[in-house]
């Protein structure tokens, strides 16, 4: 009798463990899937970041063009009636090369630039002789509008794979990704404008929005999402500062 219930205990032990073991996994994968992951990496080489870790009270409105010059002064003008300073913009040089003045005025208030390049095409269709090739005429033009250092990057259409990773890496440029993207350009209309930033809005998180001509709606949002980080106390910054001495998480991408 003894060694039937020794038997059964022993089994019953087994399936506990088992059980347990299930539940551990179950709960890690669900973990998982509710996590920002705040950068994208190959295993412990070049980086795209998309979000800054332990920022409770900062984060970075980022701002893309790539054409257009009829949004970018309206909405530089809206950032400096709410006193937002130091957002960044991410130019394709190719604009920048066309709109010095408009480069001149973004420097001049105060915020920050960063590349898309300068023909604003996709890097992963494109070898990395042709990447390395964009990236040097970039920095060209951008010199040559007194920007020496360009450091950020934002591939174009936010498209990239290791090899672009790799290649950006060994030129030297910080690859920026985003943690909140606003559809603004879709233009779903400015309360969904808002409601895509703001539902999420967190200490670290880098915003996507645009000031190519393509985004009609983005001014009008402006205001309210700098009453809304008002209200959460938190404070737009450069990229640059955002992510300077912060942790990050990694994912693999392929």
């Amino acid at each position: 009798m003894n060694f039937f219930y020794t038997i059964r205990a022993q089994k019953f032990k087994k399936l506990l463990i088992i059980v347990i073991a299930a539940f551990f996994t179950s709960f890690f994968l669900y973990a998982q899937s509710l996590l920002n992951f705040p950068v994208f990496s190959t295993d412990s080489g070049p980086k795209a970041i998309s979000k800054a870790e332990g920022q409770k009270d900062q984060l970075a409105l980022t701002f893309n063009i790539s054409w257009g010059d009829e949004n970018a002064i309206p909405i530089l003008d809206e950032l400096k009636n709410q006193e937002v300073k130091g957002a960044t913009f991410f130019l394709s040089a190719s604009w920048a090369e066309r709109h010095p003045d408009i480069v001149e005025r973004i420097t001049k208030d105060g915020h920050e630039i960063g590349t898309m390049g300068y023909e604003y095409k996709s890097y992963p269709s494109m070898e990395s002789a042709k990447i390395k090739q964009d990236l040097a005429k970039s920095k060209k033009v951008f010199d040559s509008l007194g920007l020496k250092k360009v450091n950020l990057i934002r591939p174009p259409n936010g498209h990239f794979n290791k090899e672009v990773l790799k290649v950006l890496k060994s030129s030297g440029y910080t690859v920026v990704h985003w943690s909140i993207d606003s559809k603004d350009w879709t233009n779903p209309g400015v309360d969904k404008i808002i409601e895509n930033i703001t539902g999420d809005m967190d200490g670290g998180d880098i915003i996507l929005l645009h000031a190519s001509d393509s985004a009609q709606q983005t001014v009008k949002a402006i205001p309210i999402i700098a009453q809304e980080m008002k209200k959460k106390q938190i404070k737009n910054v450069k990229v640059s500062e955002l992510v300077a001495n912060t942790k990050s998480k990694t994912k693999e991408i392929n």
